[in-house]
Order: structure tokens, then sequence, then C-alpha cells
């Protein structure tokens, strides 16, 4: 019985048969983007051969999310949740349609990322929308469960998605691969048919810039849910790793590729691991659970920096993983349960918004400190600039560490 509490709790695909759909088509249409991905770098690389296209790729998908995101929640707060997430994936579907016109017909690398951005800026509003319509299929002792089961599906998105991405592409090209993400997405927007109507509870906010800035207010304003967006704010922008993997790769580990490509997988499985044993925490007090994630995120990094060997190394990064989805599910839990309805679609835009930006400027932080010393400097300071920094803001918001949110409201 015990071994059971810590496995992942299922009882929300088992007990709501909306959610469950809601999950499946989700898990389908991450499983397309995730096999886009590679479509968009393999045309884009063949067409132009140069690595600043391939990168203004991940620029194209990142940047109407960290744009137009606060705008699109503020649409998700103003209607009904289910017809704009709804509009969102067919939106999605119609771009990848295109994307795989343009590809069997040879397209340009700009019309690639023009489209590519177009889809994310469904994408801004997709999210939230899920987000918000979550919060309506799921008791509120469900809720952490139901964002774990999504932390899953996402991670296994991850891992499967661009390995079977890449055997379409290199079987049938590209245009085959966007066409098979054009049609997850139409399988994400039946489930979203099979749902009842979703309008927010509570005052809305008015249209355009003045919902924006009313949603600014409350996330600002909210104690426990600035706290927990500055969280992660602090853990990716301070300790972000990605951008050190290939100097320390090259510096203490013989520049080995094979050995790269393990340290994105450790985390990987670090992260799988902990949603498979979620069980452990959906349980606890989500703000003391997001505040120890995020400190052992900044800790095994710190020391991943100072790893004696690779062995090590990627034991460390595992942890760093496993500490990365506890911190995510519980910041995510902490969000659901201190939002009003009326809000959520502003407040998990913020959060995604927050989850885009952070790591993106996070690695750039990484790279210029390790130009200016080295990595392992870059490393270990982040890591203990993190733990400085989470330590700070829990101290500042004590009810995050002492209160079950699910026992009162705290502004």
């Amino acid at each position: 019985m015990a071994l059971t509490r810590l496995l992942i709790d299922v009882a929300p695909l088992r007990e709501s048969p909306q959610f469950r759909r809601l999950w499946a088509g989700g898990l389908c249409s991450g499983l397309g983007s995730q096999m886009a991905v590679v479509a968009v770098l393999h045309q884009v690389w063949v067409t132009t051969g140069s690595p600043a296209w391939t990168g203004a790729a991940g620029l194209a998908q990142a940047l109407p999310i960290i744009v137009f995101g606060l705008f699109a929640g503020s649409l998700v707060d103003r209607g009904d949740r289910r017809r704009f997430y709804l509009i969102t994936k067919v939106g999605q579907a119609a771009c990848a349609v295109l994307l795989a016109v343009q590809a069997f017909a040879g397209g340009p690398a700009w019309l690639v990322l023009t489209l590519v951005a177009a889809q994310s800026c469904f994408v801004a509003g997709g999210g939230p929308a899920s987000q918000a319509i979550l919060r309506r299929l799921l008791p509120e002792d469900r809720r952490a469960a139901g964002l774990a089961l999504n932390r899953v599906s996402f991670q296994t998105a991850m891992l499967i998605g661009p390995a079977i991405g890449g055997l379409i592409v290199g079987a049938a090209g590209a245009g085959a691969c966007f066409a098979v993400d054009a049609v997850s997405f139409l399988v994400a927007a039946w489930a979203a048919i099979t749902l009842p109507p979703m309008r927010p509870d509570g005052d809305t906010s008015g249209p355009g810039l003045h919902g924006v800035l009313a949603g600014l207010r409350f996330v600002t304003g909210q104690r426990a849910v600035r706290g927990a967006l500055l969280t992660d704010l602090a853990a990716t922008v301070l300790a972000m790793p990605i951008s050190l993997f290939p100097v320390i790769n090259a510096e203490r580990f013989g520049d080995d590729p094979r050995m790269l490509g393990l340290f994105l997988s450790a985390i990987a499985v670090g992260g799988v691991l902990a949603s498979a044993l979620s069980g452990s925490f959906t349980r606890s007090r989500p703000g003391s659970v997001m505040f120890a994630g995020s400190l052992t995120w900044g800790v095994s990094l710190a020391l991943f920096g100072l790893a004696p060997n690779a062995w090590v190394g990627l034991a460390l990064l595992a942890v760093a993983g496993a500490a990365d989805t506890v911190a995510v599910v519980s910041r995510g839990t902490v969000i659901q349960a201190y939002t009003p309805d009326a809000f959520m679609g502003r407040a998990t835009s913020a959060e995604q918004i927050v989850g885009q930006a952070g790591p993106e400027v996070g690695n750039l932080r990484g790279g210029l400190v390790a130009a200016g010393t080295s990595a392992p400097v870059a490393l270990l300071s982040g890591g203990l600039l993190c733990v400085a920094a989470v330590t700070l803001i829990a101290a500042r918001t004590p009810d995050l560490r002492r209160r079950d949110p699910r026992s009162s409201m705290s502004t």
C-alpha cells in the first residue's frame, strides 16, 4: 500500500472520462509537435546549411509565446475556454498543413520560420486554455495528480517524438512529418469537441490591454503566484546548464558526442522517474515541495560543475531532472490553487511565458559567464545563486511553506 502511494496517481484518468480524452489528445498533439521539430530543423538545414538559421527556428517558436502570451491568456478568461482551445488546435493543424504543402514544394527557410511563428501564436493560447479546462474537469484534490499526468505526457512526447520524426523524415521527407503533425492536432481538437462549454466563473476583465494589465496586477500582487513564478525564474535564469554541456564535455570528458547526448538524456530520465513516483509529492503541500525541488535543482547543478567523473556527473544531472519535474508540477499546483477561475488564463499564460523565456536567458547567462571565466565556475556560481534566490523567496513567502492551499486562499 505504501508503495502504491509513491507511484503516479492515475485516478484522474480513471475517474474523469473528459480529462482522459483531453489528456490523450494532448499526448497526440505533443508527439506531433516534437516530430515536427525534427522536420523543421531538417528542412531549414538542408535549405540553408546555416546553423544561424537553425538557431532562428527556436526563436521563431519562443518569441510569439513571450510576446502574445498575456493577450492570449486574457482571451482565455473572456469566453468559452473549450471553444478557444478548439480554435487553437484547429489553427495549429492548419499551420501544419501549410508546412506540409511548402515542404513538398521545396519552400524557402523564411517561409518555414514564418509558419512556425504563426503556429506558435496558437500555442500561446492553447496552453493556458488547457490548464483552465483542467481546473474545471478535476476536483481540487485531484489537480496535482492531473498536472503530474500532463507532465508525463510532455516527457513522453519529448523522449519518443523526435525519434519517430527522424524516422518519418528519413523515409518520406519533412512534408510527411508535417502531415502527421496536422493529424495529431485534429485528434486533440476532437477531444475538445467532446467537452462541455466552459465560461470563466466570476467577473471577467475588459478586452485588450485592460485585461492584460489586470492579469499583470493579479500575478504581481498575489504573493503565492508571484512567489511560484519567481522561483521558476531563479531556477532557470540562474542555473540553466544546457548551453554549458558542450564545453564541459570537451574540457572534462574527452569531447565524445555520445557523452553529450547522455547529458541531455540523464535529465530526461530523472524527470521520467520523478513523474513515475509523483504520488510521493503530489499529496504534500505544493509550496514546500516546489521550494525543495528548486533547491535540489540548484545544488545538483552546482555539484555537476565539480563532478570528478562522467558517471557522477550523469547521476547529478538525473537528480536535477527529477527535481525539475517536482518543481514544475508543484508550481502548477500552487497556481491552480491560488488563482481565481476568472484569472486562470492569464496566470497560466504568465507561467508559460516564464517557462519559455527563463531557460533562454539562463542559457545565455551561463554562456557569458563561462566565456569570462570557465564552465565549471558558471555551473557552480549559477547553482549557488539559485539556492540563495530560492531561499530568499521562500523566506518572503511563508504561506507557501506553511499552509496547504486547499484549506484557504491567500492574497
